[in-house]
C-alpha cells in the first residue's frame, strides 16, 4: 500500500484477503505500524489517534447542547430556576447574536464553586451515580456553561447573600481571561456576547434577528407556564415584550401567556392514582390550532416534547379533531423520579417511562373523559369533511365576492355568484365537452397529473358530483376526479397573488383580537406589512389589536379567523420578517377561507365553469398547499380493478 510520500505495510485486516484476520492480528498490527513522516516532503500524511484538547472538546459538546440562541436562554434560566430565584430577567439585543443576558436573585456563588462552575462536568446536583436516577433539578450534566463559553465571550457575575464581595469570570472562546473581586448584588448575572463567533459555520447558519428572538420567546412562554410563582421579564433590543409578575395561581399564568381569548375556553382536569399526579386544561373541541405550539406538557416541572403524552392527547381527541388540527393542551404530571428517565436527549427535551402504558392510559383516558362531558358535536370520522351549515332558507352559504373582485388570470369567462349555485335537486350528466364552453382557450392545454398521468382539460366531460365535494370527469381514456375546493383554491390563489395592491374594505364595527404576548410581539412588528395585502391593523390595549379593513375580497365575519390563521403561520415561519413571506403566507389563508367549501352542492354550469377556470393557472395540479387538485385513473387500471386485463368476455 502506497501513500503520498511514504510507504504503508499492507493491513491483514484488508478487506482484498481472502480469508479474514483475527482482531488480535489487527490490533497487533495497528500497535507495531509507525506511520512515518514522507523522506521527500518531511510531511505527515496520516495522523494518530489523540486526545482532544479540551477547548474543542467544549465546542463539540456546544454543537449537541446549544443550537441556537434559545437554546443559552433555556440552559441559562433553567441555572436560574435550580438556584432558587425567584426574579428572572432576560435581555437580548439582535435576536441573541450579540448579547444575551440573563440575571437572576438566587443563591449566587462563592469564587470557588464559580470557577468549577465553567468547568465540564462540574455541577452541585449529582453526588452519587443513585443520584442520577432521581433527579430532582432541571440541570444535572455540567456541560451548559463550559459548552456557552466555548463559543462566545461569556462572563460570569455572582455573589452568595452573606458574602461582601462577588465574583467575576471573563472567558473568551473557552479561554479564561480574568478572575476578580467585584461588587454585585446576590444572585448571578450571566452575560453571552458574539455568540459563534470563533465558530463562522454556525453563526451562518443562525436565522433573522426576528426568527432567533421568536424562538427565544417560546422557551420563555413555556418555562413560565410552567413556574408561576417566578416573575420573568424578558427584552429584546431595549423593548419589553414579556413581564409576568408572580402569580397566585397557575390559572392566572395560563391567562397571561395564552390570553382571555385561549384560556376562556380550556376544560380543567385532574387525577391521583398510584403515585402519579395528573392536571392541566384542555381545550374544548373546538378550539384547535394548525400546529402542536399550543400544547404544553410538564413532567415533574420540567417542560418536555414526549411523544408517548403528545399521542395520548391526540388519541383522546379521535374522533373530535379535523386532519391536520390540533387540540390546545397545557399538561402537568408529577410521578416519582426514580420511574422516569430524563437521561435521554441532549437537551434533556424527552423522558422515558419506566410505566409507559400506565401514562399513556392515565392521560387518554382522564383528557377523553374531560372533552367527553362537553356538549360539542364530534366529527364523524367516516367523513373526511365537516357538515356544512345551512342557513335559514336552506340553501348553502356561498361567498359572492371572488369574480366580482379579483380579475380572472387569461380572459373574462364564465363567473361563480351566489345565484349560481342554487340548492337544486341531483343534476343529469352531460355529455358536452368543456372545450365547447371555454371561450378563450385557442390551443389544446395538457397537464401532468400529481400521479404522473397526463389529462387534456379540452377533453373532460363532466359526469356528477361525489359527496358535493369532488367533480367527475371523464375522457376518452380516463376517469379523473377533481377536488373542487382545491381546484378553487388555487385559481384563487393565482388570481390574488398577480393583484399588487388589493382594495381594502373597512368594517363597520372593528373587530378584536385578542393575543398571547409573543402573538402581540409578532403581530406589533408586522402591522404595517399587512397593510400592502389589504389588512388594517392597530394596537386596542395590552396584547389586543383592532381590525379596521380587510381585503375587499374577504368576508367581513371571516377576519378574526383569517387574523388568527396568520399570525400561527407567521409564527411557524422561519422567516417572519421577510415581505415575501408575509405576502404569500396572507394570500394563502384568504384563498383557502375564499375557496368554494367541500359539502357544497354545484350545478354543471359551475363545475364546468371551475375546470375552465382552473386550466388558465400557471400550477394547476396542486393547491397552494400542495395538495393535488385532481387525481385520474386511466382505463387500464379500472380494467385491472374489474379483473377484465386479458379477457376474452366483454
Amino acid at each position: 500500500m502506497q501513500s503520498s510520500g511514504g510507504t504503508i505495510p499492507a493491513s491483514p485486516c484488508g478487506r482484498s484477503l481472502q480469508k479474514r484476520a483475527s482482531s488480535s492480528t489487527c490490533l497487533r498490527w495497528l500497535r507495531n505500524t509507525s506511520i512515518s513522516p514522507s523522506k521527500e516532503t518531511g510531511e505527515r500524511r496520516v495522523g494518530r489517534i489523540r486526545i482532544l484538547p479540551d477547548i474543542l472538546i467544549n465546542q463539540i459538546a456546544a454543537g449537541e447542547v446549544i443550537e441556537r440562541p434559545a437554546s443559552v436562554v433555556k440552559e441559562l434560566v433553567e441555572n436560574a430556576i435550580d438556584a432558587g430565584a425567584d426574579r428572572i430577567f432576560i435581555e437580548i439585543e439582535s435576536g441573541g447574536k450579540t448579547l444575551i443576558r440573563v440575571s437572576d436573585n438566587g443563591c449566587g456563588m462563592s469564587r470557588e464553586d464559580a470557577l468549577l462552575a465553567i468547568e465540564r462536568h462540574a455541577t452541585s446536583k449529582l453526588q452519587s451515580e443513585a443520584d442520577l436516577f432521581a433527579i430532582h433539578t432541571l440541570g444535572f450534566r455540567g456541560e451548559a456553561l463550559p459548552s456557552i463559553a466555548s463559543v462566545s465571550r461569556f462572563s460570569l457575575v455572582t455573589r452568595e447573600p452573606h458574602a461582601d464581595v462577588g465574583t467575576e469570570i471573563l472567558v473568551e472562546g473557552g479561554r479564561t481571561v480574568s478572575v476578580q473581586d467585584t461588587g454585585a448584588a446576590p444572585g448571578t448575572l450571566v452575560s453571552v456576547n458574539q455568540l459563534f463567533y470563533n465558530t463562522p459555520a454556525r453563526r451562518k447558519f443562525m436565522k433573522t434577528p426576528a426568527t432567533e428572538m421568536s424562538h427565544i420567546a417560546e422557551i420563555v412562554n413555556t418555562i413560565a407556564l410552567g413556574n408561576p410563582g417566578i416573575q420573568f421579564k424578558l427584552s429584546h433590543n431595549g423593548h419589553v415584550i414579556y413581564h409576568f409578575s408572580k402569580a397566585g395561581a397557575v390559572s392566572d399564568r395560563l391567562y397571561e401567556i395564552l390570553g382571555p381569548s385561549l384560556s376562556g375556553r380550556l376544560l380543567a382536569f385532574g387525577m391521583e392514582a398510584d403515585q402519579m399526579h395528573l392536571r392541566g386544561w384542555v381545550g374544548e373541541p373546538n378550539l384547535t390550532r394548525p400546529n402542536g405550539r399550543y400544547q404544553f406538557v410538564y413532567v415533574n416541572g420540567r417542560p418536555v416534547r414526549d411523544r408517548l403524552i403528545q399521542r395520548a392527547l391526540m388519541d383522546a381527541y379521535s374522533g373530535w379533531l379535523m386532519k391536520g388540527q390540533f387540540p390546545v393542551a397545557v399538561v402537568w404530571l408529577e410521578v416519582p423520579a426514580h420511574t422516569v428517565d430524563v437521561n435521554v436527549h441532549p437537551t434533556k427535551s424527552q423522558v422515558k417511562f419506566i410505566d409507559s402504558h400506565q401514562v399513556y392510559n392515565a392521560v387518554r383516558g382522564i383528557i377523553a373523559k374531560t372533552i367527553g362531558s362537553t356538549k360539542k358535536s364530534p366529527v364523524d370520522e367516516h367523513s373526511a369533511f365537516p357538515t356544512q351549515k345551512q342557513p335559514p332558507n336552506g340553501e348553502p352559504f356561498v361567498p359572492t365576492r371572488w369574480e366580482e373582485m379579483v380579475p380572472a388570470v387569461g380572459e373574462p369567462m364564465e363567473r361563480f355568484s351566489a345565484g349560481s349555485f342554487p340548492g337544486t335537486p341531483p343534476f343529469r350528466p352531460t355529455q358536452k365537452p368543456l372545450s365547447e364552453m371555454a371561450e378563450t382557450a385557442e390551443t389544446v392545454r395538457e397537464e401532468r397529473s400529481p400521479d404522473g398521468s397526463m389529462i387534456s382539460f379540452d377533453e373532460l366531460v363532466v359526469i356528477g358530483q361525489l359527496a358535493d365535494s369532488y367533480i367527475l370527469c371523464q375522457t376518452a381514456t380516463s376517469l379523473v376526479l377533481i377536488d373542487q375546493h382545491a381546484a378553487h383554491e388555487r385559481i384563487v390563489y393565482e388570481r390574488l397573488s398577480r393583484v399588487t395592491h388589493p382594495e381594502s374594505q373597512y368594517l363597520l364595527i372593528p373587530q378584536t383580537v385578542e393575543c398571547s404576548p409573543r402573538e402581540a410581539d409578532i403581530l406589533a412588528r408586522l402591522a404595517p406589512r399587512l397593510q400592502s395585502v389589504g389588512l388594517e391593523i392597530e394596537p386596542f390595549g395590552k396584547h389586543t389589536f383592532a381590525v379596521l379593513a380587510v381585503p375587499a375580497l374577504i368576508d367581513a365575519a371571516e377576519a378574526i379567523r383569517i387574523v388568527r390563521e396568520l399570525i400561527d403561520r407567521l409564527i411557524e415561519s422561519e422567516n417572519i420578517e421577510t415581505e415575501p413571506t408575509i405576502l404569500d403566507a396572507c394570500i394563502k389563508v384568504m384563498a383557502c377561507h375564499g375557496a368554494i367549501r367541500a359539502n357544497q352542492k354545484l350545478s354543471v354550469e359551475d363545475m364546468k365553469a371551475l375546470i375552465t377556470q382552473l386550466r388558465t393557472c400557471d400550477f394547476p395540479a396542486r393547491c397552494p398547499h400542495g395538495r393535488p387538485t385532481w387525481i385520474a385513473y386511466g382505463m387500464r387500471e379500472i380494467e385491472r380493478k374489474f379483473g377484465r386485463l386479458g379477457s376474452m368476455t366483454g
